[in-house]
């Protein structure tokens, strides 16, 4: 293998190309076109991660708690996407989501989502029972929670657009390019890189990292000592045959536990007119695992190696068992859907790829529910990306953006 050890000097390097540090680039390289701006991905391709293994929702906001990053980046993500869409023509269906409560429990948490939506301004309408039925004959529950500004797209096909937008003005893309060190100076960071043709040095005054899966590894990589680990969590979906497509016509979601920042199994109709089912949560043995059977020694060997980890494993332990059922055995999984959807069957439920989901978990076991940020004077990471970040991604990257005017300022 050849050794290429001469630097390379940009102005800004963002560090993965999921659809968080792809909208970061492209903005970036608008907000500054005069600077040099270099997006680096380790895959083969952008959005192959957490970005191009999800339901390809974008969310209006519901759950999140009033004035949290969350629900700011949210509700403003919503509008930017779906303006983006329009603006190049990327396909989106606003088809509304419907929030089923099938118990009494489930009806007093509806009742708190709904003041909440109320609180952050989104356009929600409770439904009774027969509202409900007569508006999802497949659908069944004690009430639900109707919210009309929820829509379906494609993710990857919104990245794939930005990098090309990110290109046509200037900017720069580097596949098959992966981290493996970084030293930061008083005047600039030198980044150590792994790609087909060998090895990499590239310099720059700043650095944003969005590694998702791999951001404690990437902290640790600097130096920073970190408060937190990524735990990964399996999220496993089925598809729904053909004569389904039209089992229902909004999204179907479960009322969520507040405690856990999973929204349960739904039926979400996807933009390519099929409609899938899930995804549960159970504990992930390899970050990068959407295989059926995955395992990563040293991926397992960390994870049980942070307290973290067994603190937030028995606090959920009940819940976590529940979706382990789930995952071993089909009539597990498809309980939960039939609380709500009698009329799909357990043949029904045909293979989908999976998603694996980067929760970070602090030292005393807490989940961390908002995006959690680390910054040196040279180097932005976001450590915590949690869902609606693909909703967000247009927000959180004028916010890091924000953050990277003021340490160019700061470094004149």
């Amino acid at each position: 293998m050849s050794e290429k050890t001469e630097p390379v000097k940009f102005d800004v390097v963002v560090v993965g190309g999921g659809i968080v540090g792809t909208s970061t680039a492209w903005q970036l390289k608008q907000r500054f076109p005069n600077k040099s701006i270099l997006l680096i991905e380790k895959e083969s391709s952008l959005a192959m991660h957490q970005t191009g293994h999800n339901s390809g929702v974008v969310h209006a906001g519901v759950y999140y708690p009033p004035g949290s990053l969350k629900a700011e980046f949210c509700k403003r993500g919503a509008k930017a996407t779906l303006e983006f869409c329009k603006r190049h023509d990327i396909a989106y269906e606003n088809c509304g989501k419907l929030l089923v409560a099938t118990n009494r429990l489930e009806l007093k948490r509806m009742n708190s989502l709904f003041e909440r939506c109320l609180t952050n301004q989104i356009d929600v309408q409770l439904l009774t029972s027969s509202e409900l039925q007569h508006l999802e004959p497949n659908v069944q529950g004690l009430g639900a929670m109707l919210v009309k500004s929820t829509s379906i797209v494609d993710y990857g096909k919104i990245t794939q657009k930005m990098a090309t937008e990110f290109e046509r003005i200037g900017g720069q893309i580097r596949l098959e390019t992966e981290l493996v060190g970084i030293e930061e100076l008083p005047e600039r960071v030198i980044l150590s890189g792994r790609s087909s043709q060998g090895n990499v040095t590239i310099t720059s005054h700043q650095v944003v990292t969005c590694s998702g899966l791999m951001a404690d590894r990437v902290v640790r990589m600097q130096g920073i000592k970190r408060r937190f680990q990524i735990i990964p969590y399996r999220g496993e979906y089925y598809r729904l045959p053909k004569e389904h497509n039209d089992v229902v016509t909004h999204l179907i979601y479960p009322i969520p536990d507040p405690e856990l920042p999973f929204l349960g199994i739904h039926l979400t109709r996807m933009i390519g007119g099929f409609v899938t089912v899930g995804p549960n949560a159970v504990q992930g043995w390899k970050r990068e695992g959407y295989g059926r059977v995955n395992f990563s020694l040293r991926d397992t060997f960390e994870m049980l190696g942070f307290v973290g980890f067994w603190i937030a494993t028995f606090t959920h332990l009940k819940v976590a068992l529940g979706e382990l059922k789930g995952s071993i055995f089909k009539a597990g999984y498809l309980k939960q859907v039939n609380k709500y959807c009698r009329a799909i069957k357990r043949k029904d439920l045909q293979p989908h790829p999976a998603g694996i989901r980067a929760q970070a978990v602090l030292k005393d076991g807490n989940l961390v529910h908002d995006f959690l940020f680390e910054e040196t004077p040279r180097s932005l990471h976001l450590c915590n990306a949690p869902s609606p970040a693909a909703t967000s991604a247009i927000p959180i990257g004028e916010y890091i953006c924000n953050k990277v005017e003021i340490k160019c300022q700061l470094d004149k």
